[in-house]
């Protein structure tokens, strides 16, 4: 594949996308501007524009899905499932939020109302992701269980 001058390829995209997420910066902008463009400049020579990173973030989802997949650990025979909840907005802010507008649902913890996902996760007894699944706020927690199991343990 021909890379343009100033193209990252896609190792160097996902490595930035994967960052943000360990780095604790509240918006992807502060975290591209301050330290990738002027600290990481010399690991990312190629680096472009904060505009283009962001208009080709949507092209990273199937690579990023495959190396999630390539992650998982293999079945023993035991393994451990929980949800947690992903939020996508403030509670105050549902009504403006527009991005996973058909997706997210309002559903309850233990804790707190929230409005976004539920990530039920499977993992072996070393702690290795095995499965998952997303699922909208508003769905109860038993009912999600049987996908993320049915290929670890033929359950169904």
């Amino acid at each position: 594949m021909r890379q343009r001058p100033g193209q990252l390829s896609l190792s160097e995209r996902m490595t930035l996308a994967i960052a943000f997420h360990l780095q604790g910066y509240r918006n992807f902008k502060d975290f591209y501007t301050k330290p990738v463009a002027v600290h990481w400049r010399s690991a990312f020579p190629k680096l472009v524009s904060y505009q283009r990173f962001v208009s080709g973030l949507p092209s990273l989802v199937l690579p990023l899905c495959a190396y999630l997949k390539s992650c998982f650990g293999q079945c023993s025979g035991i393994g451990f499932i929980d949800a947690t909840c992903i939020k996508v907005c403030h509670n105050r802010r549902i009504r403006q939020h527009r991005v996973f507008k058909d997706l997210a649902a309002r559903g309850k913890t233990s804790v707190d109302w929230f409005f976004g996902f539920k990530l039920h996760l499977v993992v072996n007894e070393r702690g290795e992701p095995l499965n998952m699944t997303l699922a909208p706020g508003n769905t109860d927690d038993r009912k999600p269980v049987k996908e993320p199991l049915k290929c670890l343990f033929d359950f169904g």
